[in-house]
């Protein structure tokens, strides 16, 4: 514990990450409430800005609520492509100062910046760069938590936003601790919080305080590790982002769908964006896999190998229709609520099969992915498309 003291760890937080995006590619929302997630009715909330937030709208929140909560909000669908775009701006920034980032989402990461301090200056120095850098650069804000340890890094970020810095120093932890409710400790959340209320405490200073056989039926095994957490112990380092294990993209549909001609179409277009980050990546995959959820709930996923790396667009939806196919053939019209493909068992480009005598992809069908990637980046995404996916109704 007492060597993790003089780490200087940052949290960044994007702030309203997918809502700042898509002010800033449209001005004419400044002012306005606005929300970004699914729009149909089984549509959940994936960013709301903060015009929005002070009506009761939160992520992971169904669209339907939102709507009935903040009506006259601006709804937009997701454009994931536009979101990593600017998050890898963001994150070649995190670079500038410490190969140490551990990315935990597109919008946050963890920095261990111990090592930078001679050379930019101290803990806050470097927050205040970062956050700078990062508006002048990208146009967007982020909040930012500085601390000796992930856990406490991690709450300051969120202590005063948007656009805040919190410095948590060790002679200031328990005062900053203390006052907060017991939810807000990692793992705590609906079905433990209500037991350990029942039980009078309520605060992270009374956790501290408790003794450890009053807090054990509630918290069980785990009674240390909050009681840690309650002192502001944390003694996990920051673990820079490892490559991508797998890809995958799925939606989950509005209605159900039965038609295969649709089924198949949008099993295309999801082969399509995943591929394109493969290659975007200079990655390849041996593995295709897909996901299926009929009304019931019940989900199937399925997998196959194949005998050399692809990143075709055409050689991976070929492998997710055939395994698809299977799956229908035993459940004949049996509607889907949910369908999603993806890959695994990556490989960088180099070592793939593109140059070997045993490459699964035909010379023409990675010349048109070529081109098909290059009309994109140039004017956008989606703007040229398999034929297929057009079939998808929408």
């Amino acid at each position: 514990m007492e060597s993790t003291l003089h780490r200087a760890i940052i949290h960044v937080d994007m702030d309203a990450f997918y809502a700042s995006v898509e002010l800033l590619d449209d001005p004419t929302l400044a002012g306005k409430p606005v929300i970004v997630g699914g729009l149909g009715p089984r549509g959940v909330v994936a960013t709301a800005n903060y015009e929005a937030r002070v009506y009761g709208v939160h992520s992971a929140l169904p669209m339907a609520r939102a709507r009935k909560l903040c009506p006259q909000a601006c709804y937009i669908r997701p454009r994931l492509a536009r979101y990593r775009e600017k998050s890898a701006e963001v994150f070649a920034i995190f670079r500038e100062f410490t190969p140490l980032v551990e990315g935990l989402s597109l919008d946050e990461a963890f920095l261990d910046v111990s090592s930078s301090l001679k050379l930019f200056g101290s803990q806050r120095d470097i927050a205040v760069q970062i956050k700078q850098q990062i508006h002048a650069e990208t146009g967007l804000t982020a909040s930012v938590g500085l601390a000796h340890n992930k856990f406490l890094a991690k709450l300051a970020s969120d202590a005063q936003k948007p656009d805040g810095l919190v410095w948590v120093k060790p002679a200031e932890v328990q005062r900053f601790l203390d006052p907060m409710p017991i939810s807000r400790l990692w793992g705590i959340g609906k079905r433990t919080a209500p037991k350990l209320k029942a039980l009078g405490i309520l605060t992270v200073g009374q956790l501290r305080h408790a003794d450890i056989s009053v807090i054990r039926p509630a918290l069980g095994n785990r009674s240390e590790h909050f009681q840690r957490l309650s002192r502001g112990e944390d003694d996990r380092e920051v673990t820079p982002s490892r490559p991508d294990k797998s890809i995958s993209h799925e939606v989950t549909f509005d209605t159900d769908l039965a038609e295969r001609e649709e089924l198949l179409a949008e099993l295309q277009r999801q082969a399509e964006q995943v591929s394109q980050r493969l290659r975007a990546r200079q990655l390849m995959a041996r593995t295709v896999v897909v996901k299926i959820r009929d009304p019931a709930f019940h989900t199937v996923t399925r997998s196959r190998s194949m005998r050399a790396c692809s990143d075709s667009t055409q050689t991976l939806y070929r492998m997710a229709r055939a395994l698809f196919e299977s799956w229908r053939e035993s459940h004949h019209n049996t509607p889907v609520r949910l369908l999603g493909m993806g890959v695994s068992g990556l490989e960088e480009a180099a070592a793939g099969g593109h140059d070997e005598g045993d490459s699964v992809d035909s010379a023409g069908e990675q010349n048109l992915d070529q081109v098909v990637d290059s009309i994109n980046q140039k004017f956008g995404d989606r703007k040229m498309t398999h034929a297929l996916t057009l079939r998808r109704k929408k």
